[in-house]
Order: structure tokens, then C-alpha cells, then sequence
């Protein structure tokens, strides 16, 4: 045993479940900080390296994915009202028994979990799905029994912010000039001010 497993104070047993059955040879440990992200974003990214796609030989048939360890699954984020309205469902087998998980009570029981489903929803269906979940080492905190492996930081590819669509910038463009009309005073009148104005007027 490594002193770095030693030291480690999460369970060992499994943390390190299954990795004799890898052949570990050529393979690259690659470290994914889990802080600050976006559970999608993150889980696409570990999807590609785990099927080895960002290899020039890539092969479909073929597991020559890297091994990946994630830290920090505890401070992943989501989008939306994920957190609240997404939900983990299983059934038992008994009638009646379908039984369902929110998002934030799952974050609060296992935060590893969120991130292997994640990934693995992402992965083919096919015979080499079990072996590629193998390669996935998920910890909630900062701390991982793997010190004495050659690390390599993965670094995420910047996020490309996409144009509005034109709906989207009508909307923003009218608050814009809505603000600017507040900010001005009140000098502007509206015109159904000035109509009913005209009416009174008339009368």
C-alpha cells in the first residue's frame, strides 16, 4: 500500500474497487476539478477522455480511455431550477414501489453519484460501458488515495457563449430602452397618456 493511500482518510476499499481488473498500462491519470462547474459540461468532458476520443487512435471497438479522477464533487453546480426539479428514479420490483430522489437530496447523500450518472448516461450502451466506469474515480472533497500516480490536470476548454436569438435581443434591446426612459424622467409620455389626453379634450 501507497502512502498516499495510507493518508487518505475517505474508504479506501472503495476508492480503489476494480482497478486490478484494468490494465493500466499506457494509461494516463487525468485530474478533473469539479469546483465552480456545470454538471453537463463537466460529465461531456469526462465522457469524451474515459472513451479515449481525444486520441488520434481512437478505436469504437476498443477501451483505450484514460483514467479519470474527480475532485470536489460536493461543489458542482447546475443551471436552472435543476437542484429542486430534477429527479433520480428506480423501481424496486414490488408494485407500487417506484421510487424517486431530488437532485439536492442526492447531493446531500452522495454527491459521487450525481457526476457517475452523468457520465455514464453519456457512454454507449454496449460492452465496454462497464469497464469505462471502472476508469471513473469520483471523491466529494479534495482528498484521493492516487498521489503517488503521474497526475495530469485537465484543463476545461473555454465556454463558447452563443449569439441570442433575435426573439432574446428584441426583449433586451426594449428593457434597455425602458431603463434608459426611467433614467431620463419624466419628461416621455406614453402614448396612451396622450390619447386619453385627446379625449378629454375633445370632450
Amino acid at each position: 500500500m501507497s502512502v498516499a493511500a495510507q493518508s487518505f482518510n475517505g474508504n479506501l476499499k472503495k476508492a480503489v474497487a476494480g482497478i486490478r481488473r484494468i490494465n493500466l498500462e499506457g494509461l494516463r491519470w487525468r485530474v478533473f476539478d469539479a469546483k465552480g462547474q456545470v454538471l453537463g459540461r463537466l460529465a461531456s468532458q469526462i465522457a469524451t477522455v474515459v472513451q479515449g476520443k481525444d486520441k488520434p487512435t481512437y478505436t469504437p471497438n476498443r477501451d483505450d480511455g484514460d483514467m479519470c479522477v474527480i475532485l470536489n464533487a460536493k461543489d458542482i453546480c447546475v443551471t436552472g431550477r435543476k437542484l429542486t426539479d430534477k429527479f433520480y428514479r428506480w423501481h424496486t420490483g414490488y408494485v407500487g414501489h417506484l421510487k424517486e430522489r431530488s437532485l439536492k437530496d442526492q447531493m446531500a447523500k452522495d454527491p459521487t453519484e450525481v457526476i457517475r450518472k452523468a457520465v455514464i448516461r453519456m457512454l454507449p450502451r454496449n460492452k465496454l460501458r462497464d469497464d469505462r466506469d471502472r476508469k471513473l474515480r469520483i471523491f466529494p472533497g479534495s482528498e484521493h488515495p492516487f498521489g503517488d500516480k503521474p497526475l495530469e490536470p485537465y484543463v476545461m476548454p473555454p465556454r463558447q457563449v452563443r449569439e441570442l436569438r433575435p426573439r432574446a435581443r428584441r426583449a433586451m434591446i426594449r428593457a434597455q430602452k425602458k431603463s434608459e426612459q426611467q433614467q431620463g424622467g419624466g419628461n416621455i409620455v406614453s402614448k396612451g397618456k396622450m390619447r386619453d389626453e385627446a379625449s378629454q379634450l375633445k370632450a
